[in-house]
Order: C-alpha cells, then structure tokens, then sequence
C-alpha cells in the first residue's frame, strides 16, 4: 500500500538546515495498524505529512498504491488526497461554527465524488460507525474531546480513503477514551484501511507493528512485544 525509499525533509533555520527526516526506507502493508514512536522533533509528523502529500519531501520517494505521490503537482495533490487519504489532527480541527454531521459532510463537498443527496446519510452513517450518531446536530464545542476526536475520525473517513494518518489522536483524552480511540483505530485496519499513527505511547493496544524515529532516522531493527498476543513482532526499519 505505501512505499518509502530514501525518504527525506531538510527545513531552512536560522541555525542553519534542520534535517527532521533522513533517508527512511518503509513499506506498510494494506489493512496494517502501524504506529510511528519517538519523541518530541524526532520527525513522526513530518513523516506523516508526506505520506498524506500535506508536504513534500526534500529527496527521495512516496507511493501510495502505486501512485508517486511525490510527483505530483498541487492541484493533483489536493485531489489525490482528498480522495484517497484521511487525516486526524491531534485538535480535532473541526469547524466550529459547522454542526458535526456537517464537518463530517466537508470532505464530500469539496470532492463531490458523492450526489449531494446522499451526503447527510453518509456522514450519519460514518458517525454512526464511530458510535456518536446522536451527537449529529451539535457543535463541536458541545461535545467531550473523545467525542470530537471521534468526529474527526468520522470527517477523515468522509471519502472511503485507503489510507488513514493520525497525529497523536489521543494526546489529549484520558486513558479509557484512548483506548477506545485505539480500538477503533484497530476496527478500521481489520476492514481494510491501512492506519498510521504518530504517538509518544509505546503500549498502544492491537497494533500490527511499531517503527521508531530517532533525530528523523528509523532505530535499527528490535524486537517488541504485541500488545494483544504477547507474540514478538518486528519492528521493521531501515
């Protein structure tokens, strides 16, 4: 589903090239629950920005179901996206003067590969799926931050995209609304849709696999223990 190789983004500083990726090499397969650890400035949401084309990487390459993302130009970026990536915000970012199910009914409007008529249903049906079809009508400052992150998650799946990327979906809920944010995570990669997340939790339940970013590299490969089985799962780095 997603290939990397050589990947890298330097930025321009006033201390001089910051290199916030280097040369990584990953391939995530489809329906994979994947999760990117490191700390602060290690490059987990650079990377995820290039895999959504949110950026663009300073060397090297990204393909997403055979499709070089890194080639692309703007207005078939946006497009690209739109229509095959979703993306969680650790904020949310939902609108705030938007009801829920119009947040969610966003990312149709702007790609329009849905008839009008059928978007409401659909943006129900999403947050139906994610367990807050009852919270449809209220603004997003109404709701709990676990059921605005849950609202975002719904927004990001607006299309049926491929891919998913979350950047610390749960940095700011508590422990048993992250877990059921996690166990979502999990229910969407079983459906098909291949999740990335960015995270500081090293213990994130029913992942597949974990990578982790040291100063933009990937750390050489380890051994760690599955959080649902107790199996060891390699983490596959370059």
């Amino acid at each position: 589903m997603i290939r990397l190789r050589s990947l890298s983004k330097t930025y321009a500083s006033p201390a001089g090239p910051f290199h916030a990726l280097r040369e990584v090499d990953l391939d995530v397969a489809r329906g994979e629950l994947l999760s990117v650890v490191g700390r602060s400035g290690s490059g987990k949401s650079t990377l995820l920005n290039l895999i959504a084309g949110l950026d663009r990487p300073t060397s090297g390459t990204v393909h997403v179901r055979d499709r070089a993302v890194h080639d692309l130009v703007e207005r078939e970026l946006a497009a690209w996206r739109g229509a095959n990536v979703g993306v969680v915000f650790q904020f949310f970012q939902l609108l705030p003067t938007l009801t829920v199910v119009e947040n969610v009914m966003l990312p149709m409007d702007f790609l329009g590969l849905r008839p009008r008529r059928e978007r409401r249903a659909q943006a129900l049906a999403l947050l139906a799926s994610v367990d807050i079809a009852e919270q449809a009508d209220k603004l997003p400052l109404e709701l709990s931050g676990g059921q605005q992150q849950r609202a975002a998650i719904a927004r990001a799946l607006a299309n049926d995209p491929s891919v998913l990327v979350a950047d610390e979906p749960t940095g700011n809920l508590d422990a048993t609304t992250s877990a059921s944010v996690f166990a979502l995570l999990r229910r969407l990669a079983d459906r098909g849709t291949t999740v990335i997340l960015a995270t500081h939790e090293r213990d994130v339940p029913g992942l597949d696999r974990s990578v982790e970013l040291r100063d933009g590299a990937l750390v050489p490969t380890a051994m760690v223990s599955s959080a649902t089985s107790g199996s060891a799962i390699a983490v596959a780095t370059s």
